[in-house]
C-alpha cells in the first residue's frame, strides 16, 4: 500500500459520525448507523483493543486495498462482534474512539492500513501500543489522545494539524506532515550515514549503548537522541516473514518502481514460519483463505528470488518424513537467536516477539511493514528512543516454576497493567538471571511484547558464551561496554521475588489476567494442550514436556481422554535435539502429535487451535487475545503446566499431577 499524499492543509475536517467501540454492543451500533453519541454516554469505552480484533488473523492473507473491507471484524463488546465486513466503508466512519492500550499484541501493520483504507483517517484513544501507534504514523494515520476533539469532530469543527501532533516527538510529527514514512524519506532521507562514535560524559543503559553505536545521521534526528527523541539506525539484521513481505513489495513497487535497489541486501533475512500447517487451519479453511495464504506465500518467494535475499523455507511432515536434507527451518525470531543475533548488535524484524534476541545482549526489536519497507531501501530504521526499566529477578525459582511463570507474575503485576511498561525497554537483571539459560532468558525477552514494551535485554556474561559456543560453534568476546553503567537512569525499578514465585496461568481474554494455578479455584477441563511456539518451543521448554511426559509414560498414564496434546518444536534444531535425547519415545507413548516447526496454533495457523467456541486450550504460547487461538477460550500456562494439564484432562501442575498419582 503506498504512502498518502502529504497532509499539506494546515485544518482537516471529519465526518461528524464518530464510532465508539463502547463496552456496550448497542453503542457500538448505534454510533455505526450515524447516531450522535456523546462521549459520555459511550462509556465505558473498551481498553486492550488488540491487533488481533482489529484484523484477525485470517485477514492477513489480504495485503492491499481489499484490507479496507475487515477493519474491527474481531472486536468484541461483551460477548457480541458487532462490526462486520465492510461496515466502516459503508457507514463513512473517519473517526474512533477507544479506551486504553489501543492496538495491542502483534506487530501487524494490516491493522492501521486496514482501517485507512476503509476510511478511517483519525483514532483517538487513552493510550496507544508503541508499534501500532508508529505504524498509523507511517502510513499516514492520525492518532490522538485528546478526548476533547470528540464533541469539536461532532459539532463540525475543522482541527488543525498542529493540534493532532501535539506531544509527538518531531519525527513523528513530520512523518505524518508528510503522509508517511516512505514519502517522507524520499524528501529526507537521501543521504544518511552513521553517526561518528563518541563517548558520553554520563552512566549508560546497555540499550543506549548499542543505539548509540548504530545512530544514523538525517536532516531532523540527533546523532545521540535522548528518551523521547525521534531517531534512525542502521540495523545489522533486517528480518520479515511471509505476512508482511507481500505487503512490503506492494507498497515499495508501488512507491518506487521495480527493480529497486535495496540496501545491504545480505544482511536481509526472510522466513517462512507461519503458514506451514495452514491446509489444517480451521480459521483459513472455513473462509475459503488457504488460495490466498499460498498466493502470499509465493509473493514472498519471488520476491526473495528476484534480489537475492537469504531464505529459510518452511519444512512440511512430508519432507521431515522423507529426510529434510539440512533444511534449516524454524520460526523466525528463534532462527535469528540460534543462527544470526550477538551480542552488542541490533536487530529488527516484522513480528512483535522479535525481542527474543534481547536475550543475548542485542537490541532487538519489532517493526511494521512500512518501516521494513522504507529500511530495506535506506538501510535506516526508525525508532522513538525509549527509557528502560530495571526488572531484578532476586532470589531462586522453586522446582517446577519456570521463566514463563515469572512473566505471567509481572504482566499481572498493577504497575504493569496499568501500562507502566508501555514502550519502554526491559532490562532483566539480578541473581536469578544468573541461574537461567538463554532459551529461558528468551522467554522474558520474547514475552516484553506482551508487557507492552519496546524490547527486552539482557546484559551478555558466562552462559551467553556458552551458548554461542555450545549452540553456534563461536568463540565471543565480551567487551567491557558490554554491560549497564552503575549510575543509569531508569524510569522504575521492579524486584521480583523469585522464590516466591508459584506456578501461574493467565485466564481467557488477555496475557495480563496472570493468578496463581492454586487459586484458580473450580476445577478447569481443558480439550486442548498445545506445547509450541516462539515462547515455548525452545530445547529446554521441551525438557520440561518430556520430563512430565516420561514420568507420566513410564507409569502407563496416556493424555486424558477427550483431549488432543500438540508439541511444535520451535525449529529444526530443537527437533535434532529432541530426537538425539530419545524424547520422542514419550510423546508418542502418551498420544502427543509432534508438529514441524512453525508458528502454527499460536497465529490460529494449524493444529492446536480451537474450532468451537465451547472448547478450552491450555496453552504455552505468549497471547490469548479473544479470537487468537480459535474460538474457545484459551488458558496460558508454563511447558511443565501444560503437559501435565493434558494428562489430567484439566489444569494442573506437574506437582499437584505427581502428588495425584504417588
Amino acid at each position: 500500500m503506498p504512502a498518502t499524499s502529504p497532509a499539506s492543509a494546515s485544518t482537516l475536517s471529519f465526518a461528524p459520525a464518530v464510532l465508539f467501540l463502547s463496552c456496550s454492543a448497542d453503542i457500538v451500533a448505534r454510533s455505526l448507523l450515524g447516531e450522535s453519541i456523546a462521549l459520555d454516554a459511550a462509556l465505558a469505552l473498551r481498553d486492550d483493543v488488540s491487533t488481533d480484533e482489529i484484523t484477525p488473523l485470517p485477514i492477513l492473507t489480504h495485503y492491499d486495498d481489499k484490507l479496507g473491507r475487515y477493519p474491527y471484524t474481531g472486536f468484541r463488546a461483551g460477548d457480541r462482534t458487532p462490526i462486520g465486513a465492510d461496515a466502516i466503508r459503508l457507514r463513512g466512519v473517519e473517526v474512533v474512539v477507544a479506551g486504553k492500550r489501543y492496538g495491542k499484541g502483534s506487530s501487524r501493520e494490516h491493522s492501521p492500513a486496514a482501517e485507512k483504507l476503509a476510511g478511517v483517517r483519525l483514532v483517538i484513544a487513552q493510550s496507544f501500543e508503541r508499534i501500532y501507534r508508529q505504524n498509523a504514523d507511517n502510513i499516514g494515520l492520525f492518532t490522538s489522545t485528546d478526548f476533547g476533539l470528540v464533541a469539536r469532530i461532532q459539532a463540525g469543527e475543522a482541527i488543525a494539524v498542529d493540534e493532532l501532533v501535539a506531544g509527538r516527538d518531531a519525527l513523528a510529527a513530520a512523518i505524518l506532515k508528510s503522509g508517511g514514512l516512505l514519502r517522507f524519506g524520499q524528501r529526507f532521507m537521501r543521504d544518511i550515514a552513521v553517526a561518528p562514535h563518541a563517548q558520553n560524559d554520563g552512566p549508560q543503559t546497555l540499550f543506549e549503548k548499542i543505539v548509540a553505536r548504530h545512530a544514523l545521521v538525517t536532516e531532523l534526528t540527533d546523532a545521540h537522541p535522548a528518551p523521547g527523541a525521534g531517531a534512525f539506525v542502521r540495523a545489522d539484521r533486517r528480518v520479515i516473514h511471509e505476512y508482511y513481505t507481500g505487503m512490503a513489495a506492494h507498497m515499495l513497487h508501488a512507491t518506487f518502481g521495480a527493480p529497486l535497489v535495496l540496501h545491504d541486501p545480505a544482511s536481509i533475512l526472510v522466513f517462512e514460519d507461519h503458514t506451514s500447517y495452514v491446509d489444517e487451519s480451521p480459521a483459513h479453511m472455513r473462509g475459503g483463505l488457504v488460495p490466498n495464504v499460498h498466493r502470499m506465500v509465493q509473493a514472498q518467494r519471488d520476491f526473495a528470488a528476484a534480489y537475492g535475499l537469504r531464505s529459510h523455507r518452511t519444512l512440511t511432515e512430508a519432507e521431515a518424513a522423507a529426510g529434510d536434507g539440512g533444511n534449516v527451518a524454524g520460526i523466525s525470531h528463534a532462527m535469528v537467536a540460534e543462527h544470526y543475533a550477538l551480542p552488542g548488535q541490533l536487530v529488527v524484524g516484522t513480528d512483535s516477539h522479535t525481542p527474543h534476541s534481547g536475550a543475548l545482549g542485542c537490541v532487538a526489536f519489532g517493526v511494521g511493514t512500512t518501516d521494513m519497507a522504507n529500511a530495506f531501501v535506506t538501510g535506516a530504521v526508525r525508532l522513538t528512543v525509549p527509557q528502560s526499566l530495571r526488572i531484578v529477578l532476586d532470589g531462586a525459582m522453586p522446582p517446577g516454576v519456570t521463566a514463563k511463570d515469572i512473566v505471567l507474575h509481572l504482566l499481572a503485576e498493577p504497575f504493569i497493567r496499568a501500562g507502566g511498561g508501555v514502550g519502554k525497554v526491559f532490562e532483566f537483571c539480578g541473581a536469578a538471571i544468573g541461574g537461567l539459560s538463554t532459551d529461558e532468558r528468551a522467554t522474558l525477552t520474547n514475552m516484553t511484547a506482551e508487557l507492552g514494551g519496546f524490547t527486552g535485554i539482557v546484559a551478555p556474561d558466562a552462559e551467553t558464551l556458552r551458548f554461542l559456543r555450545e549452540r553456534r560453534g563461536i568463540d565471543f568476546t565480551l567487551e567491557p561496554w558490554m554491560a549497564s553503567d552503575e549510575g543509569a537512569a531508569y524510569a522504575a525499578t521492579l524486584h521480583v521475588d523469585c522464590a516466591a514465585v508459584p506456578p501461574m496461568v493467565a485466564r481467557p481474554g488477555d496475557p495480563g489476567n496472570g493468578m496463581p494455578l492454586a487459586e484458580v479455584g473450580e476445577p478447569v477441563r481443558v480439550d486442548i494442550a498445545y506445547g509450541g511456539s516462539c515462547t515455548a518451543g525452545k530445547r529446554e521448554d521441551f525438557d520440561h514436556y518430556h520430563a512430565v511426559l516420561r514420568w507420566a509414560a513410564d507409569r502407563g498414564l496416556r493424555v486424558a481422554p477427550g483431549v488432543q496434546l500438540f508439541l511444535q518444536f520451535g525449529t529444526t534444531a530443537v527437533r535434532d535435539h529432541c530426537i538425539a535425547q530419545g524424547y520422542m519415545d514419550a510423546f508418542e507413548k502418551v498420544g502427543a502429535r509432534v508438529l514441524q516447526p512453525s508458528c502454527g496454533a499460536c497465529g490460529n495457523c494449524g493444529p492446536g487451535g480451537s474450532i468451537r467456541a465451547d472448547q478450552v486450550t491450555v496453552s504455552a504460547i505468549n497471547r490469548n487475545f479473544p479470537g487468537r487461538g480459535g474460538p474457545g477460550r484459551v488458558w496460558l500456562a508454563s511447558p511443565p503446566t501444560v503437559a501435565a494439564s493434558a494428562i489430567a484432562g484439566e489444569l494442573v501442575s506437574f506437582e499437584a499431577l505427581r502428588q495425584r498419582h504417588a
